[in-house]
């Protein structure tokens, strides 16, 4: 028995690695964040292997129940996000640290994840970086964002393109209208972008447009 956490793509499709598929060709179960959203991916790469459901609303107590499975048939369960690397600002997290209290074997392949390239497009530097996933909606996060007032290093942050607007202006709030970011959008696709600039540089230009794709601020470090 073991667990395989296997990074999907982000957007372009060719960016899975052969190892990953691979992996879920030869696993006997995969646990998926939407299966509707993973069955695409592996309809499209011809893989047939069983999935199973393991989002945010279930992964409470769905995750005792595939590792009793995984325990009890012996099986090699492979697990995988709408996109990028579990555990990333996604479910993964709960299933891998009940797994090694089990003493289950886990491994993660190498992999997409968004942060990643759009840290490196940036320009900023990347030796030192803070990355931050989602800001809280509401509570607490005036004072999340007051915690990371001070931080000296590259911060990187996820956000909802119904969220952007509302998220730079915290953000220039907390370091200045000089201070510099980067937004990457739609990263892997076709209508990839990246806007570079001060945070009322960056501010404008979205306010001129419609703002769709997933999305990836980038602060420059002090």
């Amino acid at each position: 028995m073991r667990i395989t956490l296997v990074p999907t793509p982000i957007g372009n499709l060719e960016d899975i690695s052969l190892r990953a598929l691979r992996t879920l060709k030869e696993a006997h179960l995969i646990a998926a964040e939407d299966t509707r959203t993973s069955g695409k991916l592996l309809s499209h790469f011809e893989i047939k292997t069983p999935l199973t459901s393991l989002h945010m609303h279930n992964e409470h107590h769905k995750v005792q129940q595939i590792l009793d499975k995984i325990t009890n048939e012996d099986l090699h369960l492979a697990v995988i996000s709408d996109a990028g690397t579990p555990g990333i600002s996604d479910p993964g997290f709960l299933i891998v640290r009940e797994a090694i209290k089990r003493g289950i074997f886990v491994e993660t392949l190498p992999g997409a994840t968004a942060f990643v390239p759009a840290l490196v497009n940036s320009g900023f530097p990347c030796d030192s970086f803070v990355f931050e996933g989602f800001l809280p909606v509401k509570k607490g996060r005036q004072t999340r964002l007051q915690f990371l007032a001070n931080e000296t290093r590259t911060i990187i942050f996820y956000e909802s393109p119904y969220k952007l607007l509302k998220t730079l202006e915290d953000l220039k709030g907390i370091y200045g209208e000089e201070r510099q970011v980067s937004v990457s959008r739609e990263l892997t696709k076709i209508h990839e972008e990246t806007v570079r600039g001060s945070f009322d540089q960056v501010i404008q230009h979205y306010k001129n447009g419609i703002i769709k794709g997933e999305i990836v601020i980038v602060v420059s470090a002090q």
